[in-house]
């Protein structure tokens, strides 16, 4: 996952108040593709996928698919976290060779509003401070999801850039895992 050495995948399953944050299993199949056939979910990232190439698509066995965490709210999948290194193709970097560590997020639409994306979030973000202490993680979201912008400002991201991309202004974000001295 990294260049500064090995992070053991899949670690154990992060347990929050609420929540358990796990690698994916087969009975998360239908769950993922509701996730990405949701016109709601669609809405900042493209659009939804037509179900039936998702059915196509979603392989039957859940892979180990390093980064990827399936948030669990007593034992159904709500929604996903990935923390995937960032690619050098795309905008937006806080390095000249790229390769950050970039947070994503999907929940579904009924799991909205409740908090569980802070809490999975910044879960998952301690998980990586401590797994790579020092390495920054970044977030990058349309400018005009109020939603995402305001869980990045609670989760500590500060604004790097903005840039135009998919259609529509980008917003850019870092989080140093080093609190600052103070």
């Amino acid at each position: 996952m990294t260049e500064h050495g090995p992070v053991a995948w899949p670690p154990a399953p992060i347990r929050t108040e609420r929540l358990v944050l796990r690698e994916s299993e087969a009975r998360d199949r239908a769950a993922f593709i509701e996730l990405f056939a949701s016109p709601e979910v669609g809405t900042y990232i493209g659009g939804p996928r037509p179900r039936d190439e998702l059915e196509r698509a979603v392989p039957e066995m859940a892979g180990r698919r390093p980064g990827l965490f399936v948030v669990d709210l007593k034992g159904t999948m709500i929604g996903m976290i990935t923390l995937d290194r960032r690619d050098a193709e795309y905008p937006g970097h806080i390095r000249p060779d790229a390769g950050e560590a970039g947070l994503g997020y999907l929940f579904l639409p009924q799991a909205w509003g409740r908090g569980y994306a802070a809490e999975a979030c910044a879960a998952v973000l301690d998980w990586f401070a401590d797994a790579l202490p020092g390495e920054p993680v970044v977030l990058c979201t349309q400018a005009a999801n109020d939603r995402a912008m305001r869980l990045a400002a609670k989760l500590g991201f500060t604004e790097v850039e903005r840039f135009e991309g998919y259609g529509a202004e980008q917003w850019f974000g870092v989080r140093s895992s080093v609190t600052p001295p103070g």
